[in-house]
């Protein structure tokens, strides 16, 4: 596994890498293209879920959907994982349910591409912090300045309090959930570590959803929220996990500097919520931010 991740790594930073580890390095960028796409549509969907059974209710049912289909599909051999093991899916499946939960709520409450921008603030600000390097720490500020861009829309503020803070929830899960992921994707086998986080969000996940699905819930929620489970969770974790186990955590940080973007379109073209100029440079100041902060952490 060391010797495939540090081929593959070589691979995204050497241009005369061999086909075999250029493809694999090819596979892992077409995951994250594909993760961020189901991410960003996939909660612009989710809008008459959310407003039927609630963000938690939706969000809750959704990590179950998901962790029954990855459980079923995988099949892990539970009473074979070590303390260490089962540790490391614990930590992870207790992140993925802060971010998920927050994301969710937060997006309920404020536009698609402002709650992504935000999340991006996590990562940005651990990486700023601990990378040693006095440049990093501007990126974070000019995040921040593309924050500030995408909360007005020419004629008004369009942040809510609630929103921001579930968004900024989002954003410390995020920066959480990238380096457990990898440790994750260590330490298991295929996808079984992450059919057993799965489970364990499903669980976190579990106080905070059956006290909102009490009013709305039905067969057809049911049958909705499973396949939202599909677009988010399900699909997009197991192409990250795939794709972190490719690709350098840096590698990984560039490319979801598209985040945003994609964000910002699907927010526009599923919901109907057109930027104005500002927001647009916003969504870019973001983008620029991110790229730069992954940058600088590897020169």
């Amino acid at each position: 596994m060391a010797e495939t991740e540090t081929t593959a790594d070589s691979a995204w930073s050497k241009p005369s890498a061999t086909d075999d580890t250029a493809g694999r390095v090819s596979i892992a960028i077409a995951f994250c293209l594909l993760s961020m796409s189901s991410v960003q549509f996939g909660a612009a969907l989710s809008k008459p879920a959310m407003d039927s059974v609630g963000a938690f209710g939706a969000t809750w049912l959704r990590l179950s959907w998901a962790a029954a289909f990855l459980l079923l599909l995988v099949r892990p051999p539970l009473l074979s994982y070590t303390r260490s093991q089962w540790l490391s899916a614990l930590a992870l499946g207790a992140t993925m349910a802060v971010m998920t939960l927050c994301f969710f709520a937060a997006i309920a409450r404020i536009p698609l591409g402002l709650a992504v921008a935000i999340e991006f603030l996590g990562p940005l600000t651990v990486a700023a912090i601990f990378g040693g390097r006095g440049w990093r720490l501007l990126c974070p500020v000019i995040a921040a300045a593309g924050v500030f861009c995408l909360s007005w829309d020419g004629s008004s503020w369009v942040a809510d309090t609630r929103g921001l803070l579930f968004a900024f929830g989002a954003a410390i899960g995020w920066g959480g959930y990238i380096v457990l992921m990898k440790h994750a994707g260590q330490r298991f086998r295929g996808l079984e570590g992450l059919a057993v986080s799965l489970l364990f969000a499903a669980l976190f996940a579990t106080p905070f959803g059956v006290h909102q699905i009490q009013s709305g819930f039905s067969f057809d929620m049911l049958l909705m929220t499973a396949g939202l489970a599909i677009l988010v969770p399900l699909l997009p974790y197991a192409l990250e996990f795939m794709a972190l186990r490719r690709m350098q955590p840096s590698a990984f940080g560039i490319l979801m500097s598209l985040e945003p973007a994609i964000g910002a379109g699907a927010g526009f073209v599923i919901l109907g919520q057109a930027l104005a100029l500002n927001q647009i440079f916003g969504v870019v100041l973001v983008m620029i931010a991110s790229v730069a902060g992954t940058l600088l952490a590897k020169s």
